[in-house]
């Protein structure tokens, strides 16, 4: 346990400022336009990261939003609710309700990558043309979906939006905002409570780390150039026109961290 809290506090100094909040979005615009520059420019080595199938593809980032999801709801959930308890001396029903207002964000996250994904696919679709092995004396046949395409083992010739970029931007500021709760929350060093909230921590923490990872492959081995930057423009403005925009008003989820500004230092977790 004692390196699990050492390996928090370490995570946590980044935090502190909000410095990743401020500068990941730069971040990442920065690896969609450096990573495509090496690609266009052929200047990528071979790796195992070339394939779409490797672990961290398909284990992880083709269930990118369940594994978000899944660390997100117990964190949400146990922070706020400690939160609303110590900072504000809320009772156990004020308590919960707040929780659930909180938990209503990963709601609004789920709308937005249904509606994104879906469409994507439309896109596509609509912009995809399908190029079979069939022979010049058979009737050429329209397809109206990717889908249909390859079952008949032609390629999809479309505007594929990254949704890698999207999401994976998406996901990975979306936890950055959430666990800046931690600024202001104050916890007991010898607390049971206290390891089951490092453990989530520094999962989360983990997690985007393998985010931001993957976002690197996809810009510098997947997509165009135009997809890539689309794809990641449309993870940044969800997040921007939630965590920036919307929560800040009333009627809305709320921030993580309602009274304390981005600039703040104040970080009294680990006292």
């Amino acid at each position: 346990m004692e390196r699990l809290e050492r390996c928090g506090r370490w995570l946590r100094a980044g935090l502190a400022a909000g410095q990743v909040r401020r500068r990941l979005p730069w971040v990442l615009l920065a690896i969609v336009l450096l990573g495509s520059a090496l690609k266009d420019g052929d200047l990528v080595p071979e790796t195992p990261m070339r394939n779409k199938r490797n672990p961290l593809n398909v284990y992880f980032v083709k269930v990118a939003w369940a594994w978000t999801l899944w660390l997100l709801l117990p964190f949400i959930t146990v922070t706020t609710y400690q939160f609303a308890k110590n900072k504000f001396l809320y009772g156990p029903t004020k308590s919960i309700l707040i929780v659930l207002r909180r938990l209503s964000a990963l709601l609004v996250g789920s709308a937005v990558w249904y509606v994104c994904t879906g469409l994507f696919i439309y896109i596509e679709n609509l912009t995809g043309t399908c190029s079979t092995p069939g022979k010049l004396s058979e009737p050429h046949r329209l397809y109206a979906t990717k889908q249909e395409c390859h079952q008949d083992n032609g390629i999809w010739n479309g505007f594929d939006i990254s949704g890698h970029c999207f999401l994976l931007s998406y996901c990975a500021l979306m936890i950055v905002e959430e666990v800046a709760v931690l600024e202001g929350l104050s916890i007991d060093h010898n607390s049971k409570l206290r390891v089951v909230i490092n453990i989530l921590f520094v999962s989360l923490c983990f997690l985007t780390m393998i985010w931001v990872f993957m976002f690197l492959c996809t810009a510098v081995y997947f997509h165009d150039f135009s997809q890539k930057l689309l794809g990641v423009l449309i993870g940044l403005s969800a997040w921007y026109g939630t965590y920036r925009f919307w929560y800040l008003k009333p009627f809305s989820p709320g921030l993580p961290l309602p009274n304390i500004p981005l600039s703040s230092k104040k970080y009294s977790y680990s006292r």
